[in-house]
């Protein structure tokens, strides 16, 4: 029985990013997400296409025809016809999802929306570091500072203002650096 329109699409999509995460594994130990967007400008050069096409494959706006499956093939010096076929669908799917807990886990950013946010976060800092970090505690503030159900009883001593439910104000580099205690650092690039 021969895979639908769709079916190859999808087989081929999966093959393609299968050779993207070998190529991966292939050239760095550990990756962080700085040398990934490297490493995907450079797999899509060896690939004989521009990097934004790969981009368009991944976020399913192309798919990939018969001639660029071919091409794929021959470049990754894989046999013909390999990108038509499933390759250990079984066990990828269950390395993800044994995977997906850590993932969620993880600091690094997980996928390319992850990813855009943080490059646009610290895009921003390094433009702007004092208002960055105002703006970001005034947008975080409903996380970082507890709300007034979770927010434990006064002791009887407590001054005034603690007893009246309501707390002096909150030094924002403080609070910065309170926010800062709880998150893991990036990794450093070696």
């Amino acid at each position: 029985m021969q895979a639908g329109p769709r079916d190859i699409a999808q087989i081929r999509l999966d093959n393609a990013l299968a050779l993207f995460d070998e190529f991966v594994r292939h050239t760095v130990k550990d990756p962080d997400a700085a040398t990934l967007r490297g490493l995907e400008r450079r797999f899509a050069e060896r690939l004989q296409i521009q990097p934004s096409y790969w981009s368009q494959i991944k976020s399913r706006s192309r798919q990939i025809g018969e001639r660029l499956a071919r091409q794929f093939e021959q470049l990754s010096r894989k046999p013909p016809g390999w990108m038509d076929v499933a390759h250990d669908a079984a066990p990828a799917a269950a390395q993800r999802s044994a995977a997906a807990p850590a993932a969620a886990e993880s600091p690094l950013p997980q996928d390319d929306d992850e990813r855009f946010i943080v490059g646009l976060v610290l895009t921003y800092y390094r433009r702007h570091p004092q208002r960055a970090r105002t703006r970001l505690l005034e947008l975080l503030g409903e996380v970082l500072m507890p709300t007034a159900a979770a927010t434990p009883a006064p002791a009887p001593g407590a001054p005034a203002a603690a007893r009246a439910g309501t707390s002096p104000p909150v030094d924002p580099h403080t609070l910065w650096q309170q926010s800062q205690a709880g998150v893991a650092p990036l990794k450093r690039k070696k």
